[in-house]
């Protein structure tokens, strides 16, 4: 499974209690849509330490990072490639 794929499951299946791939678009906010508080951006960021062996800084847990699961993908990405 694709990386975007994985961190969208987690979240459909974590927040959404859903297997519905239609119940949640790449490029909607999870914030401003309510699926993710700073609770919830804090229990993401522990799922993708874990899951893909990256550690995320204080510094990098701003929602430009967060609010989407695209601009979670590409930051996923970037800490892979670095």
């Amino acid at each position: 499974m694709q990386q975007r794929q994985r961190i969208k499951q987690y979240l459909l299946q974590n927040f959404l209690f859903s297997n519905d791939e239609s119940a949640l678009k790449d490029d909607a906010s999870l914030i401003r849509g309510g699926i993710l508080d700073s609770t919830g951006i804090y229990e993401l960021i522990m799922h993708l330490e874990e899951e893909f062996k990256i550690s995320i800084a204080p510094e990098e847990m701003i929602p430009e990072n967060f609010d989407t699961i695209e601009a979670v993908d590409r930051f996923v990405s970037r800490k892979l490639a670095g």
